[in-house]
């Protein structure tokens, strides 16, 4: 611990932990909602960005589309899949014109979080540079994410030490890896996969996309029409970007009501779309076609179809198998094929954490944030002065965090309207018999890395108020309607 004689402490209004694309929102929703409050942002790592800061990999690119990835208050004009460099340079943009760099303390790792009812405060506790460093600070804003960023997760399997080859995890992607003219396998069906397939085809030998399961797909050009038409209109950039983030939001929400609702044919329609473009005589049946429902993991988009220009091209291929063995040229497989490898990517997934891997406690008591019940998936019973980022599944990220930004500045109004020092929320009387359920039903959403941790998140209701229903379209409404007097928020 910190000797509080020789340690300098900072005192806060609110302290933000993480400068990812949630933190730097929030420093901005502060500065804009919530001027002459006192915060920091901070941030492990050297740079903002967070995931576009850690992850390297070959054509590291977003998954969702800029005009809902990106924030609502600063219009996108670029590529609507947008590359990493492209996406820290607009939150670079955020940071810049709204004067957000003072705030931000970078190399900051928070190590432990204590909260204290007598002060009504919570002490954060960091290194930088090898030395402590002390916060206090009244309000915590976890925009730290929900994955390690120093390690993926990669599977173990045998003899992967008999291996003559590199192998190396997706997110962990060395500065000096040459691949050039190597038969590349990497291991993997996601959006991870679906990014560096196509990125390391034609530069290596070959790249073999290696899956257990197949994943759903969608495909489009890496464009939006009606964007485009609007701006040879010379119309507001500020107008397009609100019209276009409107009807992306609007067709998210009806192919996901789709999806529930005549999966069959949803199903029917991605597989079509692939075929159409690997030819008729391609086993999409095999190599394509999930055992899953469409709406059960997340649907990734091809900007473009490049991975499937890639296997078309005969440069890329996929294999769908699983893993006996590794040997020292390659990969024996349980059917008793095998691949020969130079180098083997594994796109395989993170490794689940809950707020960061910081040590939480309430009044001296360690916190298990497993026995905790959610508020929207974002504030937690007996947890004092704290909200938490988490986005969604099936639609940008950054939508809930603008989202749970405004309600946090709300929030924090309201406090000081009070005249009060704490909140918490707690399962009124009507919702003590409601029954207690993991974070996310796995009927509805079952990622790997989901039901890995699912044992370290949160609970939830079978309420709407308790639980992250993932349901943008209706969450845009109730959370700025919420009650704050309602009894299930408890002031101090």
């Amino acid at each position: 611990m910190p000797d509080s004689v020789t340690t300098a402490v900072t005192h806060l209004d609110v302290l933000v932990i993480g400068a990812g694309i949630s933190g730097v929102g929030a420093a901005y929703h502060l500065v804009q909602q919530r001027p002459g409050t006192s915060f920091a942002v901070l941030e492990a790592a050297e740079s903002f960005g967070g995931t576009w800061w850690t992850h390297r990999y070959p054509g590291i690119r977003s998954d969702s589309d800029l005009y809902t990835f990106g924030y609502r208050f600063k219009p996108w004009v670029g590529p609507p899949i947008a590359t990493a460099e492209e996406i820290r340079s607009y939150m670079g943009e955020v940071i810049a014109e709204n004067g957000l760099a003072p705030h931000i303390r970078y190399g900051h790792r928070v190590a432990s979080a204590e909260w204290s009812s007598e002060t009504a405060r919570w002490t954060v506790r960091a290194t930088h540079g090898g030395e402590d460093a002390v916060f206090t600070a009244k309000f915590l804003w976890m925009c730290q994410g929900y994955y390690r960023h120093e390690h993926g997760y990669m599977p173990s399997w045998p003899g992967m030490e008999r291996f003559q080859g590199r192998i190396v995890h997706a997110q962990e992607w060395p500065d000096d890896l040459d691949y050039s003219g190597q038969r590349v396998v990497v291991i993997g069906s996601g959006a991870t996969a679906a990014t560096v397939v196509p990125n390391m085809a034609g530069r290596a030998a070959h790249v073999t996309m290696l899956q257990r399961t197949p994943t759903y797909f969608r495909t489009g050009r890496n464009a939006i029409e009606i964007a485009d038409e609007l701006r040879t209109l010379q119309v507001d950039e500020t107008w397009i970007h609100e019209i276009v983030r409107r009807k992306i939001l609007y067709e998210q929400a009806r192919f996901t009501e789709r999806t529930f609702r005549v999966p069959d044919k949803v199903r029917a329609e991605l597989l079509a779309n692939v075929q159409g473009y690997l030819g008729a005589d391609y086993d999409i049946g095999k190599h394509f076609s999930p055992p899953y429902r469409p709406w059960r993991q997340r649907l990734a988009f091809i900007p473009d179809a490049d991975l499937f220009k890639a296997i078309a091209s005969g440069d890329a291929s996929v294999v769908t198998d699983e893993i006996e063995r590794f040997d020292e040229t390659g990969i024996a497989l349980k059917s008793g094929a095998r691949v020969d490898a130079d180098l083997v990517v594994a796109a395989t997934g993170f490794h689940l954490n809950i707020m960061g891997d910081i040590a939480f406690s309430v009044d001296g008591e360690a916190l298990d944030w497993s026995q905790t019940v959610t508020w929207r998936g974002m504030m937690f019973t007996g947890v004092p002065n704290l909200a938490w980022v988490f986005g969604y599944f099936r639609a940008s990220w950054t939508l809930r965090s603008d989202l749970v930004a405004d309600h946090v500045c709300r929030l924090l109004g309201h406090m000081e309207a009070k005249g009060a020092r704490e909140v918490r929320v707690a399962l009124r009387e009507e919702d003590h018999n409601m029954p207690i359920l993991p974070w996310m039903d796995p009927e509805d959403f079952n990622p790997g890395y989901l039901t890995r941790g699912m044992h370290l998140l949160p609970k939830r209701g079978d309420k709407r108020e308790w639980m992250h229903t993932q349901d943008y379209w209706r969450e845009k409404d109730e959370i700025p309607a919420t009650d704050l007097d309602d009894p299930l928020f408890r002031y101090g």
